[in-house]
């Protein structure tokens, strides 16, 4: 890639990026006072995260075994309260123990 490329397309993400945060403080000038579009905004950042995490976490492995095995270990140490920084090494240990079985 040249630097071309590359800065430009830092520049239309800065651009889109800036326009996706205005759009909303330019609409809604009054507190929302539906408790529905309150809650659908507060998960937001959660699906997205999702959406741009999961596609890369079962790309990243031949195996699909040992990617599903990382998710179900990060699942269940998120969910007993481990930090995130365990969960990622259990989940990482575990799928790459697991893609050498398999």
């Amino acid at each position: 890639m040249n630097s071309l490329y590359t800065y430009s397309a830092i520049i239309v993400m800065a651009v889109v990026t800036y326009i996706i945060r205005m759009i909303p403080m330019a609409l809604f000038s009054k507190p929302i006072q539906s408790r529905f579009f309150q809650s659908f905004l507060y998960y937001v950042p959660y699906v997205v995260l999702c959406a741009m995490t999961f596609p890369g976490v079962f790309s990243s492995s031949l195996s699909t075994v040992a990617c599903v095995l990382g998710v179900l270990v990060a699942i269940v140490g998120a969910w007993f309260g481990a930090s995130m920084l365990q969960v990622a090494i259990m989940a990482a240990v575990v799928a790459y123990i697991s893609q050498l079985i398999f």
